[in-house]
This record gives structure tokens, C-alpha cells and sequence, in this order.
């Protein structure tokens, strides 16, 4: 456990270029982190970091090693937390990133259900809307839509992605009858900014004849959050572009209604993301397949459709 723990750092340390970043994502201190890389150039015999005060770059003999242990070593990993399984049952601290509104609003009621049903289970739940490092940062699962799926991840689909324009009747009241997504142009637009980016990005409503047209709303004013926007569409202060997810409460509270009903944006789908390893381990196994199971349920995925 030692040699694995060892080979661990060096892999992160080499995936993060520094010890000191490497050790945030494992939740050690940097001269821990370095002591064990330490330990294991001197079991091996070879130095594997070429070291300076600025930087930290494999040496030939480092590069060859973790091509060859890299990807092996999450399967050890998880082999070794499947033999520390209580009783047959999972177990283990379970690290899942998912997006703060809908974790909170979607995943968090299931809390209740998942540990009575895997008590040896402890949740290390990260509510943040990014896209994380799954293996990188040590995270078992993830939850999100529209990320790209790096080498070593496989993802389970569980809802649609769709975004609705949304605004509230009384604001709709006061406006000329929006019939055409032309119409949009001479209408006070709640935008969302990206997390990443801190851009407007430019999406594209389409219909279920597959026509296509792009959003034209007046810029009155910009969020960086979802749900802010739903607040401010409430306040009957414009038209908000918004995922089916942070819409839903509104609608089906009768506090929005859509606007062009006929129309959406497809921007993919809501799904689960893992480590694409043969020996999973039973933790994330399990968590994987409750998801699925209550979102079905739920009936997440028509839910979520604006279709």
C-alpha cells in the first residue's frame, strides 16, 4: 500500500507539472506528496522528476513509467477499494462534482434514500459548475452536460439537455404577440454568461420540423447564474434563455411560461461521467446505477424534454 500510495503522487505530480497542486488534489501536503516521489525514486533506483525551484518535468525514464503505470492504476485502485468493501456491501468516501442549482435541486433529495440503501458509504459531494478532472482530481463521478469526454472517461446519458425561452405573463402582456423567433429582436433579453468563458454564447433554436433560427434578443442584462435569470424573467424583467432543469420549477409553479413553446435549443444531453476502468469500484457502481434508477423514476428525462 505504501509503493501504491508512492506511485500515486508521482502519476499526479506528473498530470499536475508541481507537488504542491498535486497535493491539493490529494488532500496531502507538499512535502508529503514529495517525500513519497522521493521513496519511490529510491526503491526504483531511477529518477523519474527533473527538479528546480520553477518547475517540475519528467525525466525520459519518468515519461516511459507513467505510460506505463498511469493507466493501471486507477483499476488497482479500484480493485483495492472493492476488497475494503464491508460485508460484500460498498463502501468507502464517494467524491461526485456536480452543478450547484441542480444538485441541490435534482440529486440532493435522493441523499436520504442512497445512504439508508449503502450505509458504508460516506458522500463527498462538490456542488461547482465546472467541468472538473474526474481522475485527475479525485472525484469518482460527475454530473454535468455539454463537457467533452476526455481519453479514460465514459459517460451514461440520463436526461436531454434543452434550453427554453422562458418569461413571466405579465411581462409577455405588454409586448406585441411573439409568434416568430424574429419576433424576439424587439425583446429585453436576460442573458447568461459562461462560467468559463464570462461570454454570451450564441445559441441556436431549432423546432421539431428541424428549422433553425438564432436568438435576436436586446441585451437588457446579464447573469452568471440560471436560476438569477429565472428571478429576474419572474420579475416580468425581460425573456431568459435557460436549461429545461433551472426552468421546470417555474413552469410547472406557474411562475414563467414558455415563450415560443415550439421552439428549443438542443445542447445535448445530461449525463454521469466515470472512469472507463473494467474493475469499477462497487461505490461508484452504485451511485452510477441509483442515479439512473431515479431519474427514471423521476421521469427526469421527459421532464426535461422541451419537446
Amino acid at each position: 500500500m505504501e509503493t501504491l500510495n508512492s506511485i500515486e503522487c508521482f502519476v499526479r505530480s506528473a498530470e499536475a507539472g508541481s507537488f504542491s497542486e498535486a497535493a491539493r488534489r490529494l488532500g496531502l501536503t507538499s512535502a508529503a506528496v514529495g517525500k513519497n516521489v522521493a521513496k519511490l525514486e529510491a526503491n526504483v533506483g531511477v529518477r523519474l522528476f527533473q527538479r528546480s525551484t520553477r518547475s517540475l518535468r519528467l525525466t525520459e525514464a519518468g515519461e516511459r513509467f507513467l505510460r506505463e503505470v498511469g493507466s493501471g492504476l486507477a483499476t488497482i485502485q479500484g480493485a483495492v477499494a472493492n476488497l475494503a468493501s464491508a460485508d460484500g456491501l460498498p463502501s468507502g468516501t464517494l467524491k461526485v462534482s456536480m452543478g450547484t442549482v441542480f444538485g441541490r435541486d435534482y440529486v440532493m433529495p435522493t441523499l436520504g434514500a442512497f445512504v439508508a440503501r449503502y450505509p458504508g458509504i460516506s458522500p463527498d459531494w462538490h456542488f461547482d459548475n465546472r467541468q472538473v478532472d474526474l481522475i485527475g482530481e479525485g472525484f469518482d463521478a460527475a454530473i454535468g452536460g455539454g463537457f467533452d469526454l476526455p481519453p479514460g472517461l465514459v459517460a451514461r446519458e440520463l436526461t436531454p439537455a434543452h434550453r427554453v425561452l422562458v418569461a413571466s405573463a405579465d411581462y409577455l402582456a405588454q409586448q406585441a404577440p411573439i409568434r416568430d423567433p424574429a419576433d424576439l429582436a424587439r425583446c429585453d433579453g436576460i442573458l447568461i454568461r459562461s462560467p468559463q468563458t464570462g461570454r454570451v454564447r450564441p445559441w441556436t433554436l431549432r423546432n421539431k420540423s428541424n428549422a433553425q433560427a438564432g436568438i435576436a434578443l436586446r441585451q437588457r442584462m446579464t447573469m452568471s447564474d440560471p436560476d438569477a435569470s429565472c428571478r429576474a424573467a419572474e420579475m416580468g424583467l425581460g425573456i431568459a434563455l435557460v436549461s429545461m432543469l433551472h426552468a421546470l420549477p417555474y413552469l410547472e409553479g406557474e411562475r414563467l411560461v414558455r415563450v415560443l413553446p415550439d421552439w428549443y435549443v438542443d445542447a445535448g444531453h445530461l449525463s454521469i461521467y466515470f472512469a472507463a476502468q473494467k474493475l469499477l469500484p462497487a461505490k461508484t457502481r452504485a451511485f452510477v446505477d441509483f442515479i439512473v434508477e431515479e431519474f427514471r423514476r423521476q421521469k427526469y428525462a421527459r421532464r426535461f424534454s422541451a419537446v
